[in-house]
């Protein structure tokens, strides 16, 4: 997931936080950063409200968010356009996520009220049921790359289960989260959403704060064993999706056209910033010098829409990351066989890039990249490129191309990741959910299973007391 700064206390607490336009270098937004009394303020309303939000009917929750996504619908365009400023995602790819995040939003709106519990079955003339509840205050803690779509998956779960919710989103796009902090709270209840803004020592005095019962968290994997660190101490539930080096596999017998055009699709859209882009290949050698040429061919077409369709990387620092690994690999003995170098010029633009010749030990193997690089590793069979695939700390996703069934049901039973996609690096059906493994985190993050861990469940067990001794006296002597 998102190369964020770890959380620290040596960060700085002092001045606004200034974000730059990744594509030529103006102030794309000044946010007023939150200081030690803000953010213990923010934990104590939330956890004041946290009761009557818990009692309010789980219908009248939903009403309330679905309001509050129409409310965020009416401002998708505002949204979208500081989202281009901030990072430098194109604008039909902002507005998209915008979009998609009002659409969770409806989605958990309608989820919520019939997220229910269980009828047991337990002994004659008694009753067992289980009854979900909210946990109490939730720190939602969101990435930069979509910030609108991500956050409010986790926002709208939280909320319509009853919690009320602390959020502070990436010192990438502060002025996107706030906005849509800002837009969420004028229809919420007082103190059911708190925005904060601020950087890694801001969320180190979050996690100084009692009173906060869950930990959600989509970024870097240095921050998710963070927050599971304090966790042990605080005991708050933690829920997080964190890096990704997601592999495809490309078997034998595939049209190279295909996937090479799959591939790109998963490794430069959105120059390479999506939790799940593809950051290893393996391709079987009976395609393989096809398949290179057809690649090279996509990125060259994505890299000639530079500023239109393919926009920068988030800033200089991410970019710096990027040309680290590849430089890395070339220093190996890798091959660019397109892109490799950082253009001169404004901005933090990068050439989507195909590497070959790549081996297992080089960074842009064994870590995310998180920029448009695809390291191509040539394998001579397909179980060869699923035990590559599955050699990894990370536990995300996968994909594998492949037109033999049984290669696919193998690699779906294999592969120790949350999702598995076949013949698709991106795409699935309404209403799934997925667990990472590994370096990529822990718990449901998104989809109907995130209701779940957003609350705790009690279960009941009831019999019919025995009638009073009095009356049973009554009814003998009748």
């Amino acid at each position: 997931m998102t190369l964020e700064a770890p959380l620290s206390t040596e960060a700085d607490l002092d001045g606004d936080l200034v974000v730059t336009n990744p594509v030529d270098g103006s102030i794309a937004s000044t946010v007023r950063r939150a200081t030690e009394d803000d953010v213990r303020n923010a934990v104590a309303r939330a956890r004041a409200a946290a009761p009557a939000w818990a009692r309010t009917a789980p219908a009248e929750r939903g009403a309330v968010l679905h309001a509050a996504a129409e409310h965020v619908r009416a401002h998708a365009q505002e949204l979208a356009e500081l989202n281009t400023r901030e990072t430098g995602k194109v604008p039909g790819d902002a507005l998209g996520g915008v979009e998609a995040g009002v659409g969770t939003l409806v989605q958990y709106a309608e989820l919520g009220p019939v997220h229910r519990g269980e009828a047991l079955r337990g002994q004659y003339g008694a009753a067992d049921w289980s009854v979900p509840h909210p946990r109490g205050v939730v720190l939602a803690l969101t990435p930069w790359n979509d910030p609108v779509a991500v956050a409010c998956g986790i926002l709208g779960a939280a909320i319509v289960t009853g919690n009320t919710v602390v959020h502070k989103g990436s010192e990438r796009s502060p002025g996107t989260i706030a906005r849509l902090n800002a837009l969420l709270a004028e229809v919420l209840p007082d103190g059911v959403l708190l925005g904060i803004d601020g950087d890694a020592a801001t969320g180190e005095l979050l996690l100084a704060q009692d009173g906060i019962d869950v930990y959600a968290h989509v970024g870097s994997t240095a921050t998710g064993d963070r927050l599971a660190e304090v966790a042990a101490r605080t005991r708050a539930h933690v829920i997080r999706e964190n890096g990704g080096n997601d592999a495809v596999v490309v078997d034998a017998g595939v049209d190279p056209d295909w996937a090479a055009a799959q591939v790109a699709l998963g490794a430069f859209a959105n120059t390479g910033q999506i939790c799940t882009s593809v950051e290893r290949v393996y391709v079987h050698r009976d395609v393989a010098e096809p398949f290179v040429a057809a690649l090279i061919a996509e990125a060259e077409q994505r890299t000639a829409s530079l500023a239109a369709s393919y926009g920068p990387l988030v800033d200089e620092r991410l970019r710096r990351t990027v040309q680290q690994h590849v430089d890395d690999a070339l220093q190996r003995g890798a091959s660019a066989r397109t892109g490799g170098v950082t253009p001169g010029g404004l901005g933090a633009f990068y050439p989507a890039t195909v590497l070959t010749g790549v081996t297992d030990d080089m960074l842009v193997m064994t870590e995310e990249t998180f920029g448009p690089i695809a390291p191509v590793r040539v394998v001579d069979d397909f179980d060869e490129g699923l035990r590559l695939a599955a050699a990894d700390r990370y536990g995300l996703a996968a994909t594998v191309l492949t037109n033999d069934t049984g290669h696919a049901l193998h690699a779906a039973a294999s592969l120790p990741v949350g999702t598995v996609k076949v013949n698709a690096v991106f795409g699935g059906a309404p209403g799934g959910s997925a667990q990472p493994r590994g370096a990529s985190g822990a718990g449901f993050g998104y989809g109907p299973h995130l209701l779940d861990e957003m609350t705790t469940t009690t279960v009941v067990h009831l019999e019919a007391a025995p009638a009073p001794v009095s009356a049973r006296d009554t009814e003998a002597a009748e």
